[in-house]
């Protein structure tokens, strides 16, 4: 069982950051994110999150006019923003990724089960890159307000990715964190059988 530390780390202390402290996030950390959130289960291991790491004014210049203007200081002056996208092609990489069988047929000719399958392990990996984020001792900042298909035509021409979430992440300011909402008590929105 993981420490009340660990658990505070990721769920109890953890907090969505709008604000952020000038503190770079260097490559490996980045590269360590990707190691640890490619470890948690997708179905038959397909691995269809696609991750560009925007970083240099130049890239967020690209990446400002998709987004909603709520979200423009956020994520202009946050370290990193991920672009965290789905792949339709994630099915070609299975005989490499599972190699227990050939599912490829499963997959060849059936575009609404590549794209559910794709977006729906994707937005799971998602998740647990936040977590992955997280447990390095970055701060998150996930959103939707942006336009996806202006992402994907200026990110992912000449590909089949396209953007789920964006993530902005690096060492939050806590000191601009609004109080924390309310969350639910189990019992109204769960229930055991």
């Amino acid at each position: 069982m993981l420490s009340h530390e660990a658990l505070s780390e990721l769920f109890l202390d953890a907090r969505t950051h709008r604000a952020w402290r000038n503190e770079p996030v260097d490559d490996a950390t980045l590269v360590r994110v990707y190691e640890l959130l490619r470890m948690a289960p997708t179905a038959v291991n397909s691995q269809p999150l696609r991750i560009t790491f925007v970083r240099s004014q130049e890239a967020k210049k690209k990446l400002e006019p998709c987004l909603a203007k709520g979200n423009v200081e956020k994520t202009m002056t946050a370290p990193a923003t991920a672009i965290l996208a789905y792949d339709l092609d994630f099915w070609t990489h299975l005989p490499e990724l599972f190699t227990a069988a050939d599912l490829r047929k499963d997959f060849e000719g059936k575009p609404e089960h590549i794209e559910q399958t794709a977006k729906l392990n994707a937005t799971l990996q998602c998740a647990y890159f936040i977590l992955a984020a997280r447990s390095l001792g970055l701060d998150c900042g996930p959103m939707a307000g942006f336009d996806n298909g202006k992402v994907d035509e200026a990110f992912f021409s000449g590909t089949r990715y396209k953007s789920i979430i964006l993530c902005n992440v690096g060492h939050g300011d806590a000191s601009k964190l609004y109080p924390r909402a309310p969350r639910p008590a189990f019992d109204k929105f769960c229930k055991i059988l």
